[in-house]
Order: C-alpha cells, then structure tokens, then sequence
C-alpha cells in the first residue's frame, strides 16, 4: 500500500512538473529505468563536495534497509564486477550498446548465477577482493532483470544503492539526473553564505558573508566580520578577488542535502564565470580540492565553492565563460558593481542572490610568513640533511610559502619535521625521505614506520630504507611526519568462544585492528583450506558455503600489518 501511495504522489508531481524547463542534453531519454522497483529518492546526487573527491553518481535511498532488488537500468551485459573493502564495496557494471555503463555499488549479493561465478574467482584466486573483466557472451542482461540486491557495502554508512551512468569510452562518470529518470524536484537550491577572497586562498582571510532571503532573492547580513553596507560588501583589495558559495539543494520527500547543477557568476550584468557539474572522470575527481575552498573545509567543516579558477586547478571541463581573470572579478576601480549568482538545479530550479561588491581602497592585509617561496604548475622541492621531497608541477593549486620547521622528539627514532599545514592540500602522491637521527637495529630495520600527525588523527605507514640510510614513504598530506618502530602486531577479537557450536550461526566475524599501521593482508583457513573472509572496515567475516560442510572443524585465521607483524587465532567449532 505505502509503495502505490509513493508511485501515486509521483505520477501526480510529474503531472505537475511537466512544464518545467530542465537541462538540454544531448543524452537519450527515458533510456535507462530506474534501478529499484520503489520510488527514487535522494541521500546524495553527482557533484557534490566529498572528501577528495567530487561525488560520481546519486545515492538512492532503499527504505532504511538492505536488500532491495536492484535491477539492470537497461539491455546489456555484465562487464565487470569488483569486490572491495572501501570504496564502492560489492560493484557490478553494466555495458549497454548506446555507448553507457552503468553501475551499482553498495551491493550486498548478487543474483545466485553472479553471485557463484564471482564466489568461483575468489575461491582461485585465494583473495575476496577481486576486479573481474567480463566477456560480452557471459552474463547478458535485459532491462528490468534483476542482477542484485542493495546492501551497506564498503565505504558506506547507511544502506542506499550508489548508481552512475559513465560514457563507456572515456569512462567518466555523466550526470544521471540528466537522462530523465523520474526523479521529483520542485524544491530551489539554498544559498547560505558567500565568501570574498582577496589574494591568495591558503594564505589570505577570506570574507565571510551570511545571506538571507528576502523576497525571491538572497542578500548579504551585516556581522561584526564584515564590512556590508546596505546590500554592499566592502573589501579590502587592490587586486582582483573570487567569489565562492555555500549552498545546498533539496528534492521533495528527502531531507538529505545536494548540489546544484550549474552556477553562474555575473558582474554588472555581464557573466564572468558559468559552472556545469556534469562529466568529472575519476583521473579528474581529486582537484575538489582545488574547486572547493580546502583550508575552510578543514578547518570549519563549511563546503565554499569557488566560481573562480585556482592557477593549478586543471578541471577545465566543468568551468565555461570565465573572464580574462578565470572568474575573478576586477574591482579596484573605485566603482560599485553589481554582483549576481544563480543556481540552478537538475530540475530546473533556480535561485538567486544579488548584491554589491566593492573595493575600500585599501590593500588587504597580508601575512608575512617565513617560508620558502612554492609557485603552482612549477617544481618545488626541499633537500636537507635529513630530509627530502619534491612536489611536481601539479601538485600545488595555489602559490605558497612553503613552511619547514624540525626539532628533536622524544623516543622517536628521528626529528620531528613540519611540512607545511595539513589544511594546504597536494594533488596526488609523492615520496618523502626521511633519515633516523640515531642508529635503527639490524633486526628492526624493516619495522621503521613513517608516522603522520595532522593535529587531529595520528597514522602510520610501513617506510623503505635505501642503500644510502634514508626511509622513505609515498604520501598525500602535508603536516608533521617523524620515523619510528612499529613491532605490535594486529588485535584480533571474537564474541564466538573457542571451542563453539555454530550450529545455528550464518557467519564468524572477527574485530581486527592494528596500532600504528594497517592490516595489510588477512587470510583464514579451515582444516587448512583456504576460505573466503571478507572485510568491511575493522569487521572480518567468513559467511558458511559448502567449503565448510557439517562436522567439527579447526579454524585458523591470521592478519599482518605493513611491517610484516603478524596475528594469527585459532577457533575450534562443530557446525
């Protein structure tokens, strides 16, 4: 009854909607059905700011549970599963003949003929984790055939089925709103909060302006932090400045937030910047950190993103008209301009904020920090007695000045080096050096770990020594690094006693955790055969199949870390 109601509503609203303009695209329509046999609702669409990445399709809500059917948006064929403890968990990928795949993650099983062969491939390769290539011929499917069932898999934290269309050939993920699935929105996007950065985004105070909403357009709020007269924002610049957004959208029936689709900056009338948020390939996802503004996300959880183009930030593809200053905006001629930023949703939707901008006059302020000079789009590196880095030329979004500093820690195994602010961020990889400042045993050498500390979390990773004393780690983060030894192996815990009956259990789950590092690698073994243990976070779990039939069995399972530190828990029990 509570899913005719919902079908109902939904046919009601798109009734009502029919009017309304939506995006143009030259995607096909009313092509891919919807995914589940309910209603779509939204927990998250395709472009909204995650950590590291920009969010690659949408978050279909499944009710509050697991195991919805899910079933193939289109005629196709299974062209890949992939079976992982973070990311998209249980994966399986669609390819269809106009030129799409489609992908469901979060799954928990598939249909009982995937779900064997993908058992099969685990059981050869002696690994769950597994990505498996598909032939065309293996696994054909028909639009609405079921091929799963949704789950909470992987870095997931509440049951909802994650679903993207990509273009095959390049495989970037597209925006799925735009191919018409019956998805109700006539709710407009919310601004909350602009911000005026005057200089450069990592080094300079941003200004801070709450907007409110009067009438049908949002305006700026004078604050004790700001400088607003009237509908006026006053700025200390003597160059020109970017602009960045805080809003959300919403959908009916969903109170989760969302992202617009495009965005557009105009001054006195005329556009300076236009943002589409649509065909982020993966190879692109990680300069979020270069769109959305990355110091006060760290440091106050608010996403801004800024409609204007950072030096390193190479994500062409989602910015169109910008100005000869990449959407900054030129106002240091004494003048007051008028200043206009729309928001448009999936749907249609818009709103508005509309306000002045202008320049006091006066230069903003600017902090004088003794560091050493680190341009974007160049090489940079560092090479001291005792430590060593280099940061490629796409590494940095924005210039800085880069700030190194090292002093003696206690029972650490070198000095403790600061390597700039964990709240500037670096595009991908590189190898850091480190060298110990005292002699590291024979016997420990390959227990050296390089530990990380951002003032918030501590971490650690397994670092290599080379011919010439130095230790090195590839990392992602800037902030204070030191070496030290890691000889405690994995915690592994069980609720099942030693010696059980699990006559009437499904499953053995074990707790692993490791102090310093990770758990690098795990396997279990009945009888002392190989059997399939699965992780999902801290949490190992073997569900009972035919590779461990009725009887009393011993159950040995082990886990290692980086170092090689190694567990190992022996479980006696009669299934």
């Amino acid at each position: 009854m509570q899913y005719r109601l919902l079908f109902f509503l939904s046919c009601l609203s798109l009734a009502a909607t029919a009017q309304k303009k939506e995006p143009e695209t030259s995607y096909p329509k009313d092509y891919f059905r919807n995914p589940l046999n309910i209603p779509i609702f939204l927990a998250g669409n395709f472009g909204e700011c995650r950590p590291g990445h920009f969010h690659s399709g949408i978050d279909i809500k499944t009710l509050g549970k697991e195991n919805q059917p899910v079933h193939a948006a289109a005629d196709g064929y299974i062209s890949r599963i992939k079976m992982e403890k973070g990311g998209f968990g249980h994966g399986l990928y669609i390819t269809h003949p106009n030129g799409y795949t489609t992908l469901y993650a979060h799954l928990n099983e598939f249909t009982p003929a995937i779900q064997a062969y993908v058992r099969k491939q685990q059981y050869a390769k002696q690994r769950w984790d597994v990505d498996l290539q598909l032939t065309p011929d293996q696994f054909k499917v028909k639009k609405g055939e079921q091929v799963a069932w949704s789950g909470n898999t992987g870095a997931s934290t509440a049951p909802h089925l994650h679903f993207e269309i990509r273009n095959t050939k390049t495989e970037h993920p597209l925006n799925p709103e735009l191919f018409s699935l019956p998805i109700i929105d006539e709710v407009e996007p919310v601004m909350r909060e602009v911000a005026v950065y005057t200089g450069n985004i990592y080094q300079g105070q941003p200004v801070y302006v709450p907007l409110k909403k009067i009438g049908t357009t949002w305006k700026p709020v004078k604050t004790e932090q700001n400088s607003v007269d009237k509908d006026t924002i006053i700025v200390d610049a003597t160059d020109p400045v970017g602009i960045g957004i805080n809003a959300d959208d919403y959908m009916d029936g969903s109170d989760n937030s969302l992202t617009f689709y495009t965005a557009v900056l105009s001054m006195d009338d005329k556009v300076q910047s236009t943002i589409t948020l649509d065909n982020i390939g993966y190879d692109e996802t990680r300069y979020i950190n270069a769109y959305a503004d990355y110091k006060t996300h760290e440091l106050t959880k608010r996403w801004l993103q800024c409609l204007f183009q950072l030096p390193g930030n190479n994500l062409n593809t989602i910015f169109s008209q910008l100005n000869t200053n990449k959407g900054r905006l030129a106002i240091t001629d004494g003048a007051t301009h008028k200043i206009d930023i729309v928001l448009t949703d999936d749907r249609g939707n818009q709103c508005k904020a509309g306000f002045y901008l202008r320049a006091s006059g006066k230069a903003a302020p600017v902090p004088q920090v003794a560091g050493i000079h680190f341009s974007a789009n160049k090489l940079n590196a560092v090479k001291e007695q005792n430590i060593m880095f280099t940061l490629d030329e796409r590494q940095l979004y924005d210039d800085i000045d880069f700030v190194y500093d090292h002093k003696t820690g206690n029972d650490i195994y070198s000095e403790l080096f600061t390597v700039h602010y964990p709240y500037v961020p670096v595009h991908h990889h590189f190898d850091l050096s480190i060298k110990p400042n005292r002699p590291i045993p024979f016997d420990l050498r390959s227990k050296v770990v390089l530990i990380y500390d951002d003032g918030k979390t501590t971490e650690g990773s397994a670092a290599r020594a080379d011919d010439n004393g130095w230790y090195k780690t590839s990392v992602r983060d800037l902030g204070k690094y030191w070496l030290n030894i890691d000889t405690i192996p994995p915690v592994i815990k069980t609720a099942t006693k030693p010696t059980a009956n699990l006559a009437k259990a499904k499953q053995i789950l074990f707790t692993v955790k490791d102090a310093t590092t990770s758990v690098r690698s795990f396997n279990g073994y009945i009888d002392d055969k190989w059997v399939c243990f699965e992780q999902h976070g801290s949490a190992f779990f073997y569900k009972f199949d035919e590779h461990c039939p009725h009887g009393k069995h011993k159950l040995v399972f082990t886990a290692a870390d980086e170092n090689g530190n190694s567990s190992t828990y022996t479980l006696n029990f009669t299934r």
